[in-house]
């Protein structure tokens, strides 16, 4: 099914984006743990609506409902059940497209999949909105994996040509994890960070969108996680970043800098720190073979420009089979970038607690 995900813990998201809510199970959570609230809605207030000038204008309050899975605050081992409401919803900003589809959306592939029945009401099941669900089940997991010493931080490394500074993928300092996390606007480089922001505005008063980069790194996991071939962690990192849309490409490392690179010049040679084998630069981004290598996780997510802009575009009449022109009304964001850092991290916390749970997995030390 092609709204769950998981092995060891079971992820299954349901709602649309104007229905009456969205929400989550999560099935396999270990019992016993308390979550922090305060810290879970802090984090789901990271990808809320009404931010600033680069997001929506629609209004939710993404309040987290629990309807089974906790007693007293505490994961029992049941399954626990989330859900988020619905509240500011503007269906009939849509009715026109459902003759008119908008270029590079779903909405045409929706028509052929599904015929009249599908939904296109803020893009039905095909919506950002879904990442509300998407971000609680992630957020848990920051919390489970922050009690096994790993973080999970993430940055805007690009957005159109204005770029930030990068991570230093062999050594991430916990300061630069703690800030990201309280930044309103998360770049490691404040000036960067400001022309981005004028970029967006510029693109949003002339209609249109832009799109960008996320760099996100994992700190403190173990050598050792992840499995060969179609289990690797790259794999199933993948699978979940390719469920938030508008991800459009994700690299591991150097990625595809690697292509115009020597051997001599992409290899990390190993060393020695701490009676603990390393590497001296992590062009590998933490994962050979598809496991841990103890080095930090580093990937980055290419985020296409909002699909949904006020310029007239063109498009067809599905009814009349005929080209036609389409301008699109509602609230949508000039730049999803921003909004889209904690449901990178989410999905990111996702894949690598679901391959932390492994059974059977085997450290080997010197």
């Amino acid at each position: 099914m092609s709204f769950v995900y998981g092995r060891n813990i079971t992820i299954s998201i349901f709602g649309q984006s104007h229905s009456p809510a969205t929400g989550v199970t999560i099935d396999g959570l270990p019992s016993g743990f308390k979550i922090d609230f305060d810290t879970l809605e802090a984090f789901m207030r990271r990808r809320m609506t009404g931010q600033g000038a680069h997001t929506t204008a629609r209004r939710e309050p993404d309040t987290l409902e629990f309807l089974s899975g906790l007693v007293n605050g505490v994961t029992c081992g049941a399954p626990l059940t989330v859900v988020i409401r619905n509240t500011d919803t503007r269906s009939s900003d849509y009715d026109n497209l459902r003759d008119v589809p908008r270029p590079s959306h779903a909405d045409y592939t929706a028509f052929v999949k599904y015929g009249q029945a599908r939904d296109v009401r803020g893009g039905g099941q095909f919506s950002g909105r879904l990442t509300a669900p998407l971000c609680a089940s992630g957020g848990i997991c920051l919390q489970l994996l922050k009690r096994e010493g790993i973080e999970i931080a993430s940055h805007i490394a690009q957005i159109g040509n204005i770029r930030d500074r990068l991570f230093n993928p062999a050594n991430i300092s916990a300061g630069d994890i703690n800030n990201l996390k309280s930044a309103a606007f998360p770049v490691l480089d404040a000036d960067a960070g400001e022309r981005m922001l004028a970029a967006i505005e510029e693109a949003k008063q002339d209609h249109d969108s832009l799109g960008g980069i996320i760099e996100c790194a994992a700190t403190g996991l173990p050598p050792g996680i992840g499995e060969p071939m179609f289990g690797g962690m790259e794999n199933r990192l993948a699978s979940v970043l390719f469920a938030i849309p508008a991800v459009k490409g994700v690299e591991f490392g150097n990625g595809f800098a690697a292509a115009s690179l020597r051997g001599s010049e992409n290899n990390d040679s190993f060393i020695i720190r701490d009676d603990t084998v390393k590497t001296s630069t992590n062009n590998h981004g933490g994962i050979l073979g598809g496991i841990t290598s103890g080095m930090p996780v580093i990937f980055r997510a290419a985020i296409k420009p909002t699909p949904s802009i006020a310029r007239e575009q063109q498009s067809v009449s599905l009814s009349k089979k005929s080209e036609t022109t389409l301008v699109i009304t509602g609230r949508h964001d000039p730049c999803i970038v921003p909004r889209a850092v904690p449901c990178i991290e989410a999905a990111a916390a996702l894949a690598l607690y679901d391959a932390f749970l492994e059974p059977g997995r085997e450290i080997f030390s010197l």
